[in-house]
């Protein structure tokens, strides 16, 4: 049986299940709702899968800091001048070993609540995905659910050095923190010494653009020398392993780690080895922008996976948006040439802008040759963002984020396309329109070709440019094969508004580098279904018809 491609959804629950029809602007969440775990019922997580989807990566379940009060169950309030927003940034935890109250239908018992989550997924046949945020902390963290025998966080450091190996945190020591805005409650946040900021702020007094919500953690490095002191392995090291495990314990599947190149690499590959060594099957997935890194974190590191923005998703971007050739692709996989299959390719996450918005494409429909490629060009796993699938624009601003072409990650929102498919947990189309059934049809038709068929789940890549200059437009269109065994796929994407009729060329290098024997051979286009015999031949070009801001993928046994 051919290895499944993975395809990752990723949703914040927050707003994935909320079926409140208001969008109040900087609402609280009595005025614009919150969505609940116990809400992704089996239901949802089939429709989930049917777009041919096998992980699921749920955003921002872990407790962080929220203007929300829940002190009469037990969990302080937070400062509001260390919150982004009303509900507040899932990347400043406030607690590691508990689930956001704001989740829970049953704010006590959020953690069974979150168990019976994973149990649901997995048996849909999806796997589970969280973040591990191992960089920075919320301001005020504190862990009112650590396991017996664990110390918190700063509990035992000394504050009197800004930096000391066995230290937490770092203190800008003899100096107040002061916050980048002011305070709108009447209680004014305080914190002597202050600590680094989470963006490698070394100063008591970041920017309202720095991390200002957010403490830099310290695994061992003194950036006043850039010295480092692993030896003894440091405190903040066994602290975050003892977390990836508790979680790793709770089923969790795979952890996607928040901006992992902030982390020494001689902590991942420490921490990556243990939990391996005890729960094999987790994989890792490194956010990382600097290209000059892979090779470290893959091989050194021993992560799994990385994020591939700079290269292909900037690239992919560029051309959708006529800032650049179709042939520009082919630089992508030659920059990491070698680690094709350890990258996640990605159009769409809560960072980026979404496609649909005035700030990107400002259609979604220009976008489908970009996801046959990034889906299909090698095989590493392929993420999409809950809402990509249907055209989300989060158009206007919504609160603490302003209007900016992203779905907000610090405000209490519903999402538009989002609840009109939930459709208060029916997940159908009834509220949907043409368009965005139609995208929704093409986003699962391409992802399902992906991720079952053996050529592009296992096989290998064949980049069809170099020979094509003349016979197709290297502007607007991208070409490559992918083969296994007896099997080849063709997969030409048109990035042109406008139909092409290409001679694609496949050289004489490409049947013997793959093995494939030259014959006329019987092709069925995967999407449309459309089945013709085919003179498959360097020396004979193929002629293939590509619709406007199209793919085709041409499989020859």
């Amino acid at each position: 049986m051919a290895e499944e491609k993975i395809i990752i959804y990723q949703l914040m629950p927050r707003w994935f299940t909320n079926t409140n029809d208001k969008n109040q602007f900087n609402g609280t969440i009595e005025q614009n709702g919150v969505g609940k775990l116990n809400h992704i019922t089996p239901h949802v997580l089939r429709s989930i899968k049917a777009l041919g989807t096998t992980h699921v990566w749920y955003t921002g379940v872990i407790e962080h800091a929220t203007k929300s009060d829940y002190s009469s169950f037990g969990i302080e309030s937070s400062n509001s001048q260390v919150v982004k927003g009303n509900a507040g940034s899932p990347y400043a935890i406030r607690d590691y070993y508990d689930i956001d109250p704001d989740l829970a239908v049953d704010v006590p018992h959020r953690m069974q609540e979150f168990e019976l989550l994973v149990q649901r997924t997995h048996d849909a046949g999806l796997k589970v995905v969280i973040d591990f945020v191992p960089n920075h902390v919320a301001r005020e963290y504190r862990s009112d659910a650590k396991p017996k025998g664990v110390s918190d966080l700063g509990e035992n450091d000394n504050i009197e050095r800004f930096f000391a190996p066995d230290n937490n945190f770092y203190y800008i020591t003899g100096h107040d923190f002061v916050p980048p805005v002011s305070c709108d409650n009447g209680k004014q946040y305080s914190e002597h010494p202050a600590k680094a900021t989470g963006n490698d702020c070394y100063r008591e007094n970041p920017s309202i653009n720095d991390w200002y919500e957010t403490v830099k953690l310290n695994y061992g490095i003194d950036p006043g020398c850039n010295c480092c002191y692993f030896y003894p392995v440091p405190s903040t090291w066994h602290k975050m392993l003892h977390i990836l495990k508790f979680w790793a314990g709770k089923g969790v599947d795979a952890f996607r780690c928040d901006m992992a190149h902030m982390v020494p690499v001689e902590f991942w590959r420490w921490a990556i080895d243990q939990v391996k060594e005890e729960f094999p099957h987790i994989v890792f997935i490194a956010e990382i922008y600097d290209t000059g890194l892979y090779h470290d974190y893959i091989d050194r590191g021993h992560f799994d996976y990385l994020y591939d923005k700079v290269t292909l998703y900037d690239t992919l971007r560029a051309v959708v948006c006529g800032q650049a050739p179709a042939s520009a692709i082919t630089g992508c996989w030659q920059t990491i040439e070698g680690l094709q299959d350890h990258m996640l390719n990605f159009l769409e996450n809560h960072d980026e802008q979404r496609i649909a918005s005035v700030h990107f494409a400002g259609d979604a429909k220009k976008a489908i040759p970009a996801l046959a490629v990034s889906a299909a060009i090698s095989r590493c796993p392929f993420m999409l963002y809950a809402g990509q699938e249907l055209g989300e624009r989060a158009e206007g601003a919504t609160g603490f984020s302003g209007d900016d072409g992203r779905t907000s990650i610090f405000d209490y929102i519903a999402v538009d396309t989002i609840q009109r498919w939930y459709n208060r947990g029916r997940c159908n189309s009834m509220l949907l329109t043409d368009n965005e059934k139609a995208l929704r049809n093409t986003y699962a038709s391409i992802l399902k070709t992906c991720h079952t068929e053996p050529a592009i789940a296992e096989g290998e890549f064949y980049d069809l440019m170099y020979v094509n200059y003349n016979s197709l437009n290297p502007n607007k269109q991208y070409a490559f094969l992918r083969h296994h065994k007896n099997e080849t796929i063709l997969v030409v994407a048109n990035f042109d508004d406008h139909e092409a009729v290409c001679n694609v060329h496949v050289p004489e290098h490409a049947f013997q580098h793959l093995d494939i024997a030259p014959d006329e051979k019987k092709g069925v286009e995967l999407i449309s279904r459309k089945k013709a015999v085919m003179t498959f031949s360097h020396q004979k070009p193929l002629t293939i018809s590509i619709q406007p801001l199209s793919v085709v993928f041409w499989k020859f046994k």
